[in-house]
């Protein structure tokens, strides 16, 4: 399993007034789209989440998004390891994503950009 890279997942209040800071810091602009309820900004290496406490509640158990060639290889990966996977693969508009509990307890996703 490759890993191609990591985006950090911050929770905050005011979706409008955090990405003018993470687009200055990161040096370009967010990607923005909803998905489940929760105002979503993709800048840089931050994804910034928005929305109703329950569900950023759930979203706030994982630690990070983790980008790799092929969310299939990385589930065999993974349980070959150790891990447990709680959901997935399932596909997205964007790719495929999977979460996985590590044997430490951590939670993270995994995606990648096949349909």
């Amino acid at each position: 399993m490759e890993i191609l890279g990591a985006t950090l997942r911050v929770c905050v209040d005011d979706l409008e007034t955090a990405v003018p800071f993470y687009e200055r810091l990161a040096g370009g602009p967010a990607l923005r789209f909803e998905r489940g309820g929760v105002q979503v900004a993709a800048v840089g290496c931050f994804l910034l989440m928005s929305g109703p406490e329950a569900e950023l509640e759930v979203l706030r158990k994982v630690a990070a998004t983790i980008a790799v060639k092929d969310v299939v290889e990385a589930r065999d990966v993974l349980v070959g390891l150790g891990a447990r996977v709680v959901a997935g693969p399932l596909a997205t508009p964007a790719g495929r994503n999977l979460i996985a509990m590590h044997p430490d307890g951590a939670v993270y996703e995994y995606v990648d950009r096949q349909s």
